[in-house]
């Protein structure tokens, strides 16, 4: 049956560049994962500055779609060579400036660069809304500040997502929810009118000349979900597939963010819905049905891919040092001689943290490999603590790491529940460290105080979530609203609910009072 669909060409092509791992996920009408290919690559410290090069991209695209085709063919016997529809994730934010002849001006800079503390403190208070570091209007302006030679040549800027996008289709166009992230979005859904009349004064104050450009016209158009954003051109057929197997002509949709396909892969776009995303790096998300009171500098308003407000927490540092070690422990058992699957060694030392004090009796760990505006922190410097009466076991040492995962999330978290006082009944969570059933679900419901949902397809996460949003195109889901299309997508989904236990609640809050007295000295060895 499957293998009709996809010979005939009635699937949907998701793609997701996530910051070690890029997906390629097919899926049929029904929005049920058919196969999946992934490449594995890794952003490189180049003179202080986090970045990918564009080679490394399209080489990671091609060899994420290269393995899915193999996996297709190895399950199917059929190979893809028609798509109905595709789309585009990545990591939000960074920035992605180009010249008039289409040439990139500076080396990428990723959201994981905290190099715009200046630019982001002004524009914060010129818009009074928080603007965060890794926005695309903190970089353009930081370069301002800092006199780069290249703004004066600026014609585009881009998000990733936006890029790949841009050389699949021939087309310039962002999903709402992406675009959040360069400038802020009007309640039209469209870029701020006033803010951009706002930043445009205050760039010709900095530079002394009047510009007889705005900043909107360095932006891609913006779309919502449902709208389409061009079809599959064969060059872009050609940047999937260099063999020339497969066909230009499937309908793209908006290029968005890894929030935004992250609030689709988890069913979270309506008020009061929200989720969490955990993987390099970990967000919240809670959709709003009025403004915050004040801004906060901990919080993002950003929006769902069909254009709703949504308060967002971004913590920058995620799994990635908890994946380190597990590393050492996959060294230790090759050293001794035993041979155990990836997963198993995951699932193994997960279940472990289960055990012991549930405040990891003391233990605390920082996973800050890089800087983490939540805490103040400039850079990265992971960091293990703990009392010296503390019973060092291997439960406590994971159960703290796991815990370390979740702490900035926690703190920046509070300020929505506590300070802002958005009541928020269940979270629902993506990404592969929820693989291992319950582990991490319950120390995130401990947290957060709040139950934690875990649906089936979790660890596939936005990269199932912008295969959605491409089939959304459908003509059949046409006259459908993007929460009712979800709704039918969802119906038939297994979830599993962890709710918050009073003795892990009151463990996690004793390591967070240890962690936050250990702060001071993780900011001081942050210090540049």
């Amino acid at each position: 049956m499957f293998d009709n669909c996809i010979s005939q060409g009635e699937v949907s092509l998701g793609i997701e560049l996530g910051s070690t791992r890029i997906k390629a996920v097919l899926i049929n009408v029904e929005s049920k994962i058919l196969a999946v290919g992934s490449h594995t690559w890794e952003n490189s410290l180049i003179d202080g500055v986090w970045t990918y090069s564009l080679e490394d991209v399209e080489a990671g695209v091609q060899a994420a779609f290269a393995d899915l085709q193999r996996n297709v063919e190895g399950r199917y016997g059929v190979r893809i060579t028609n798509l109905k529809t595709v789309g585009v994730s990545a990591m939000m934010h960074g920035y992605l400036a180009f010249d008039a002849d289409d040439q990139l001006l500076v080396p990428f800079r990723t959201w994981r660069n905290t190099m715009t503390e200046a630019a982001a403190e002004e524009l914060s208070e010129l818009f009074g809304m928080n603007i965060p570091q890794r926005w695309s209007v903190a970089h353009y302006y930081q370069a301002v500040l800092n006199g780069e030679s290249h703004v004066s040549r600026v014609s585009f800027l881009t998000t990733l997502a936006g890029y790949v996008h841009w050389k699949l289709t021939g087309i310039r166009a962002l999903g709402v929810g992406d675009a959040s992230g360069m400038f802020p979005i009007g309640v039209d859904g469209n870029y701020d009118q006033d803010m951009a009349r706002l930043f445009d004064e205050r760039l010709a104050q900095r530079t002394g000349k009047a510009s007889t450009a705005s900043v909107l016209s360095l932006l891609p158009p913006v779309l919502s979900a449902g709208q389409a954003a061009g079809e599959l051109s064969p060059a872009g057929a050609r940047y999937l597939d260099p063999s020339g197997e497969l066909q230009p002509g499937a309908l793209a949709c908006p290029p968005e963010g890894d929030a935004g396909t992250g609030m689709v892969a988890t069913n979270a776009v309506t008020a009061h819905t929200g989720n969490v995303s955990v993987g390099t790096s970990v967000f919240a998300m809670v959709v709003l049905d009025q403004p915050l009171a004040k801004s906060h500098l901990e919080i993002d308003v950003v929006a769902t891919p069909d254009g709703k407000p949504v308060a967002m927490v971004h913590c920058n540092n995620g799994t990635t040092e908890l994946d380190e070690w597990v590393g050492v422990f996959r060294e230790f058992a090759s050293m001794v001689g035993v041979d155990v699957a990836t997963s198993d060694l995951y699932d193994m030392l997960y279940k472990q943290a289960l055990g012991g004090a549930t405040d990891a009796d003391g233990v605390v760990a920082f996973n800050y490999l890089s800087g983490e505006p939540i805490t103040g922190t400039s850079a990265g410097m992971p960091m293990y603590v703990r009392e010296p009466d503390s019973r060092l076991t291997l439960s406590h040492f994971i159960r703290a790491q796991l815990m370390g995962v979740f702490a900035t999330l926690r703190l920046g978290m509070d300020i929505l529940t506590v300070n802002e006082g958005v009541v928020v009944t269940e979270l629902v969570a993506h990404g592969g460290v929820f693989k291992t059933p319950k582990v991490a679900q319950s120390i995130l419901a401990a947290a957060l105080d709040i139950p934690i949902t875990v649906r089936e397809g979790a660890g596939e996460g936005g990269a199932w979530g912008i295969a959605v949003l491409a089939n959304y195109l459908r003509d059949e889901f046409r006259d459908l609203t993007l929460s009712d299309y979800l709704e039918g997508v969802f119906a038939d989904n297994d979830e599993s609910v962890r709710r918050p236990v009073s003795a892990d609640v009151e463990g996690f809050d004793g390591f967070l009072a240890n962690y936050r007295r250990a702060l001071p000295a993780q900011r001081m060895l942050t210090q540049r």
